[in-house]
């Protein structure tokens, strides 16, 4: 069993930074993908930015460029650095662990809310 929390969101001007964190507690292996998904009003959950086991990362078009993904192995977190935001960027995001045989853990979400 994983438990996943996030922190780090909040409010934000447009052009401003922000960096999300996930602590996982239980066992992480090393085939485990981490990842941030995010789920704006009245929209479906969406895929940010997800890192493999092996190191590997892929980015939602829409963030390239301007979020970076990264893992500590050693503290079984994950990290979302995230600039140049946007007011599009507003919602809630979710950390997640995606274990190599399909089972997926979420964590309870935080808001990120881009505004002037």
């Amino acid at each position: 069993q994983v438990q996943l929390v996030e922190s780090g969101g909040g409010l934000v001007q447009p052009g401003g930074s922000l960096r999300l964190s996930c602590a996982a507690s239980g066992s992480i292996f090393s085939g485990d993908a981490m990842g941030w998904y995010r789920q704006a009003p009245g929209k479906e959950r969406e895929l940010v930015a997800r890192i493999t086991g092996g190191g590997s990362t892929n980015y939602a078009d829409s963030v390239k460029g301007r979020f970076t993904i990264s893992r500590d192995r050693a503290k079984r977190s994950v990290y979302l650095q995230m600039n140049s935001l946007k007011p599009e960027d507003t919602a809630v995001y979710y950390c997640n662990v995606a274990r190599a045989w399909g089972m997926d853990y979420w964590g309870k979400g935080t808001l990120v809310t881009v505004s002037s």
